[in-house]
């Protein structure tokens, strides 16, 4: 049984729904943890200050390959919660060790420092009562506060956990970031040292278990262009462009597994009365299947030479040249790896009892493209939770979250990370 000081301390905090029936025997005896009672209390009294850390670290811009600003911000906030051996690697993850009694296992708690938001956008937040708004403010300024708020939470009730833990505020994770951060990560920076990972991104109570894989296209259809009225009827790299992307759109996909696409943007061209040089696009592809990815990415890039050779044939001239043909170029700008973790796994099993413990009911499963695909994809057991709290309009200039009882997903990530740095 929970030890009665300690259950006696958690639900003064709120979480009245606690039970313990049906745990794994490390959370019921964690909960029975002194100085895991005061872990969580810690994050309940700061959670004023973790708020506050959101909207400031939301006002540094972060564009994609741009995020040095705002984890320069990271970075002494890592020194200010106690964290050892704080360093940047060669792409700009910034990293703090909490030691524990042993080097292993190794634990990884991340969150993304990067927005999908370009250069120029405007940052600011703007805030009433318990709702905030702008760009980014819940994914994934909300990630990055909890993660501060977690190091800080260890550091104050002195937590010593058996294996050791890592915090990391990484690069590279929205758009053609490409996942950069976390590739190089694990295949440099903590290459063989990481045991378990969780990402904390956006708000919310989840656990993402499954990732969706992504292949990420830019798409150049290129020819000699010329006057819109004298050059008429030679092939055009828009018109090009179009006939894939009416292909494309006439694509059957599977539901199960699911899988999708996208023609995200489109551009070329100089003037309406001149005939483009050249027509490009960007095209996501998505599956929770590799197998479902890979048939996907076949189809599409067949659709993009058919495209070409109708093109070329309907602007064929008496004895023309090559030089007056379209031509196609396919540039892989984004490979994301797909995975998943069975619901039965061990660290599924234990953020869920901690959710169980917390809640009384067991975090919603879910699936996405998020930091942890590249684990996965090498094998290495892996989560995304949410920070708390609740949003709305991600991705958007209009995100918002509201920050009602958002303390409870802070205390929730204290909890699944000192559950997971256990032997």
């Amino acid at each position: 049984m929970v030890g009665a000081t300690a259950m006696v301390a958690l639900v003064g905090l709120g979480f009245t729904r606690i039970v313990t029936a049906q745990r794994p025997d490390r959370v019921v005896s964690l909960l029975a943890d002194q100085r895991v009672a005061a872990a969580i209390e810690a994050a309940r009294a700061s959670e004023a200050r973790t708020i506050d850390e959101q909207i400031r670290y939301c006002e540094i811009p972060a564009p994609p390959f741009k995020e040095g600003e705002r984890g320069e911000a990271i970075r002494q906030a890592f020194q200010g919660a106690g964290l050892q051996n704080v360093r940047v690697d060669r792409v700009g993850n910034v990293l703090g060790d909490r030691i524990g009694l042993g080097a292993r296992p190794r634990l990884v708690v991340a969150a993304h420092l990067d927005t999908v938001f370009p250069p120029g956008t405007d940052v600011r937040i703007t805030r009433q009562g318990d709702v905030l708004r702008g760009p980014g403010i819940g994914d994934n300024c909300r990630g990055l506060s909890v993660l501060v708020a977690v190091a800080r939470a260890l550091q104050l009730a002195g937590v010593q956990t058996p294996g050791s833990i890592t915090f990391v505020a990484n690069v590279g994770e929205e758009g053609l970031g490409d996942l950069r951060g976390m590739k190089v990560l694990f295949g440099e920076t903590l290459k063989g040292q990481i045991d378990r990972f969780v990402s904390i991104d956006g708000p919310g109570h989840f656990v993402t278990q499954v990732a969706i894989g992504s292949r990420r296209y830019r798409v150049t259809f290129a020819g000699p262009g010329g006057h819109s009225f004298g050059s008429f009827g030679q092939p055009n790299p828009a018109h090009a462009l179009g006939r894939a992307v009416a292909k494309i759109a006439d694509l059957v996909v599977p539901t199960d597994p699911v899988t999708t696409f996208n023609v995200g943007r489109m551009g070329g061209g100089t003037s309406v009365n001149a005939i483009p040089a050249e027509a490009w696009l960007e095209i996501d592809l998505r599956s929770e299947s590799a197998s479902s990815l890979t048939a996907l990415e076949a189809k599409v890039n067949a659709a993009f030479d058919a495209a070409v050779v109708e093109e070329n044939r309907r602007g064929a001239m008496p004895g023309g040249s090559n030089a007056h043909r379209v031509r196609v170029t396919k540039e892989l700008v984004g490979n994301r790896p797909a995975g998943a973790i069975a619901a039965s796994s061990p660290l599924v099993q234990t953020v869920q009892a901690v959710s169980q413990a917390l809640f009384g009911t067991q975090a919603p499963l879910a699936r996405g493209s998020t930091d942890a695909n590249l684990p996965l994809s090498l094998n290495i057991p892996a989560v995304t939770i949410g920070g708390g709290g609740e949003g709305t309009d991600a991705h958007a200039p209009t995100e918002t979250f509201v920050a009602t009882d958002s303390w409870k997903g802070t205390a929730n990530a204290v909890l699944v990370t000192i559950a997971l740095a256990q032997r």
